[in-house]
């Protein structure tokens, strides 16, 4: 069970990596790569901790 738990995570973490790369011209962040690697990457803590990350992941998300 803690392995399809793990394995379900893994993908939920990499699809929400892909949703937000592919979104991210519609976002107000800077369109550099690095930031592009950086906000995509640590994009669970963001869309925790950050209020601004949300809105803006939420409208990748509908990219």
């Amino acid at each position: 069970m803690a392995q399809l738990l793990g394995f379900v995570l893994i993908i939920v973490y990499f699809g929400g990596i892909w949703k937000f790369w592919t979104g991210f011209r519609k976002t107000n962040f800077n369109p550099n790569l690095p930031n592009k690697l950086i906000l995509s990457l640590l994009w669970p803590a963001f869309l925790v901790a950050n209020k601004s990350y949300r809105k803006n992941f939420q409208k990748a998300l509908k990219g």
